[in-house]
């Protein structure tokens, strides 16, 4: 059992959840919490050590081939972003999606963020694809890692639920076109109000920042820009809610298509 902090498997540990530059250099990310690392596990994700504080809880089922490591309390304590919750702490070998191994269904949706800044924001979009059943998401030239620990912890498991690729502009662009995807550009200018657009067909929504929004390179390759009606005196609204409230509506309009086809 590990007692001390100070043990180099544990300061390791520690540089992989603070420093993106460490899991690009090794290759690896750190997940936290039961449910979190089954969705890990349900994805097909290669668990390499589970860090376990049986004071706290007994480990869940896990593959043969993980190293399990007892720590003390105290180093959970050190090692746990939610403090003494669930008792384990594992390190996964990471895993890189492109645009190319994206399985999608007949008419994908997908959602798709230009330059998202906060790792808590990817989170919760990943979260909202995951509840409306997207295809994917898609990071376009991201300044956040992936495998961010607040990224995992605000997704909620649903990073490893919901394809997601990092890509930049041009290559997303490109496949889109090259697939017959209808790209959505969620913009104020010279755009129609989303429920007036139709998502029923293969559809990107595409979206950038709060502060500097879309790129012209996506502007002009937009097929329809599209906005959510601002009665108040503010001009935007958080991506992920945006991001939620155009998902749920290509839901909606899918539904009721699939309702009409039944009938």
């Amino acid at each position: 059992m590990i007692t001390s902090t100070q043990n180099p498997r544990i300061k390791h540990l520690l540089l992989l959840q603070q420093k993106s530059a460490q899991r690009r250099a090794d290759g690896l990310f750190v997940v936290e919490g039961r449910r979190e690392v089954e969705h890990c596990l349900e994805a097909g994700f290669n668990l390499r050590t589970a860090f376990i504080c049986e004071e706290i809880s007994p480990p869940p089922p896990l593959p043969a081939d993980v190293e399990l490591v007892p720590v003390g309390h105290n180093v959970y304590e050190r090692i746990a972003y939610r403090g003494g919750t669930e008792g384990i702490v594992a390190v996964v070998e990471a895993r890189h999606l492109g645009l190319r191994d994206l399985q999608l269904s007949a008419s994908p949706l997908i959602v798709v963020l230009e330059s998202v800044e906060k790792p808590g924001n990817l989170g919760a979009v990943l979260r909202s694809a995951d509840a409306a059943g997207a295809d994917a998401v898609v990071v376009c030239d991201p300044l956040t890692d992936l495998y961010n620990p607040n990224l995992i912890r605000s997704a909620v498991g649903a990073i490893f639920t919901v394809p997601c690729v990092a890509c930049s502009t041009e290559e997303c662009i490109a496949f889109f076109k090259e697939k017959g995807i209808r790209i959505l550009t969620a913009q104020l200018q010279d755009s129609l109000l989303y429920y007036d657009t139709s998502m029923t067909g293969p559809t990107a929504i595409v979206m950038g920042t709060e502060a500097t929004g879309l790129t012209e390179q996506w502007r002009l390759a937009a097929d329809a820009h599209i906005r959510i009606p601002m009665l108040g005196r503010l001009d935007s609204l958080n991506v992920s809610v945006s991001a939620a409230i155009l998902l749920f509506e290509a839901v909606r309009q899918r539904q009721e298509e699939s309702g009409k086809s039944r009938n």
